[in-house]
């Protein structure tokens, strides 16, 4: 059962949506308009845009857009009702009872009570004499009881079912179980499950109110895999976060170390940087890259020093560039990991990571060592390959001092005329100009043709209908008074593109309800769906909003939906087909 019309307007109405965006997003006018940095994509040119006026958002660079529950669902990674119970509570309100299918919601309350009685359960086993090797990997690892305590580390046993029995005692059900992932079931198909860790060292995973989301669990042998994670559940998606960034985002700046694993995280906050993060048994992705953005204008990266470390360095180094974040880069010595290297030097760990980051250079210098040291530069080929490597990589530097600084810095190393190996550079840039005019121009074309939209695949085969009946639709929303006239005018069944009958049936229904159109669009289509609607909304210019306009959008649907088609032909009696011949003969007089 839906939530009432009238509470969800109240809701919307005591939730300002620029307000409650601007506790995310820093926000300016332009305009009639609110625009910012979009908090769900790298960008350095504000493409977000907040309307004021109808309560959504829309961001033309990555396609997002919705109203203030969607914002609420999408920046917290809540469900519909939890993101409803949200801007509830934020609001003052009382959520309506026995009104609303929370079934969703009721789930992820339970995944969440589960993983937090797993915590302490792996906690409990690691203390008890059961989990001494456990205890014992800790402290051979260097860590400290208090920071044991502090990360709630735990140990899973050889059982294999020791977890599932505890949780069912609590009240679990086993369908809960393996919905959390802390469970799997039995492929012989008995209706059996077993815990899905054994004989690992666990490692809590926390969202950024405290919850407990997922583990991380380690063999302490060689056996594979090394890691075993939790798999994507109701309340835990393992592209979209951190480990220990609720730790992270109080330690007073805005910078953050990136490391590879759980245990050089909890080394690098034992030592007293408190601030250090990493990603969840899978390389850094872009969504993690735009939740660090929210909480840091700097990264230091310091991933292992082996080659595949440095590999990973390389790719996060991109990621981290699109999503606008100032980025350093830690060298560990002697080719050590960073839990490694800590544990080397004892008591003077903090003092020695902290001069490490303090020579760190920026991920430029980097790259141009690491391109120094893949070349003999004693050799000439060597050399030109160096610079011509080199005047590339500066090419990508926005800044102009930037570039003039790293210019003169590698021509006077290497005693080459500034003038030479600026117009490499300035070569490079036009290059990359004409690249990237090239893409965008295609990007454009094949967004206007409608050939890459997936969620809109009938425009493309019927792009006069289609843009006629986008047009109606975004009229329609607008102004709702014409809805007797426009349904008078225009039925659903003459619609060609299926995603816009939906919407115009969808819209026109609330209408004559006597409901705003858009009040519960989040609850009642798909966000792919949403996000399309809001960009017709937000492309719209004032010219194609008036009366006359809308008469035409009337016109070219009739006009297309009366033409004779194979499929019309199959479904026609002899009689309305004759008909129809008559009809455009006569129309040809």
């Amino acid at each position: 059962m839906a939530l009432p019309e009238y509470f969800l307007q109240e809701l919307k109405m005591r939730n300002d949506i620029t307000e409650y965006i601007s506790s995310y997003v820093n926000l300016k006018r332009s305009g009639r308009n609110m625009v910012g940095l979009c908090p769900f994509h790298g960008e350095k040119t504000p493409s977000f845009n907040v309307y004021t006026e109808n309560g959504s958002f829309y961001c033309f660079g990555c396609g997002v857009g919705g109203d203030v529950i969607s914002f609420a669902m999408k920046i917290e990674n809540l469900d519909y009702i939890d993101a409803v119970k949200l801007l509830a509570q934020r609001a003052g309100m009382e959520m309506p009872e026995n009104s609303y299918d929370d079934s969703i919601s009721k789930l992820r309350k339970r995944v969440f009570e589960a993983n937090r009685e797993a915590a302490r359960f792996y906690y409990q086993t690691l203390v008890s004499p059961i989990g001494r090797k456990g205890l014992e990997y800790f402290y051979n690892r260097g860590l400290s009881d208090k920071t044991i305590r502090h990360f709630g580390l735990g140990f899973a046993d050889e059982s294999w079912d020791s977890l599932c029995k505890y949780l069912r005692e609590k009240g679990f059900s086993n369908n809960e179980l393996v919905q959390a992932n802390l469970a799997v079931e039995s492929n012989r198909g008995n209706g059996r499950i077993y815990d899905r860790f054994r004989n690992r060292v666990m490692f809590p995973i926390l969202d950024l109110r405290g919850n407990v989301i997922a583990f991380g669990g380690r063999i302490m042998t060689d056996e594979k895999p090394k890691y075993l994670n939790t798999s994507d559940t109701p309340v835990f998606k393992k592209s979209d976060n951190l480990f220990s960034l609720n730790n992270a985002k109080n330690s007073g700046n805005r910078t953050l170390i990136l490391c590879e694993g759980y245990m050089d995280v909890i080394a690098v906050n034992q030592a007293g940087f408190i601030n250090a993060v990493a990603t969840l048994g899978t390389s850094l992705t872009p969504e993690q890259a735009i939740l660090m953005k929210r909480y840091a204008d700097e990264v230091i990266i310091c991933y292992d020093a082996d080659e595949a470390g440095q590999k990973a360095t390389a790719r996060a180094i991109s990621i981290l560039r699109n999503a606008g974040l100032v980025i350093r880069v830690i060298t560990v010595p002697n080719g050590k990991d960073p839990d490694e290297f800590i544990r080397s030097k004892g008591a003077d760990g903090y003092a020695a990571f902290k001069a490490l980051i303090d020579k760190s250079g920026n991920d430029i210098e980097y790259r141009l060592s690491k391109l120094k040291s893949s070349v003999n530069i004693e050799a000439t080929d060597g050399r030109v390959a160096y610079l011509e490597g080199a005047a590339k990589l500066i090419s990508t530097i926005s800044s102009s001092v930037e570039r003039a600084v790293y210019v003169s810095k590698i021509c006077s190393e290497f005693g080459i005329e500034q003038s030479a190996f600026n117009e490499q550079v300035s070569k490079n840039i036009r290059n990359s100009n004409r690249t990237n005019r090239r893409q965008e121009a295609k990007a454009i074309q094949n967004a206007l043709s409608g050939r890459n939209d997936k969620i809109n695949t009938d425009h493309y085969k019927k792009p006069r209908s289609s843009s006629a009946e986008e047009a109606l639709v975004v009229f329609l929303i607008n102004n709702p008074n014409y809805a007797e006239e426009i349904s008078d005018s225009v039925k659903s069944e003459q619609f060609q593109n299926g995603l816009m009958k939906r919407y115009y049936e969808y819209i026109l229904g609330r209408i004559k309800s006597g409901y705003e159109p858009l009040t519960n669009i989040t609850a009642d289509f798909s966000a792919d769906e949403q996000n399309k609607l809001y960009q017709l909304m937000s492309h719209t210019i004032p010219s194609a909003s008036t009366y006359d306009a809308m008469r035409e959008y009337i016109g070219v649907i009739n006009e297309e939906s009366s033409k004779l088609t194979a499929e019309k032909i199959d479904t026609m009696t002899a009689e309305e087909l004759r008909a129809y011949m008559d009809k455009m003969k006569k129309s040809k007089q």
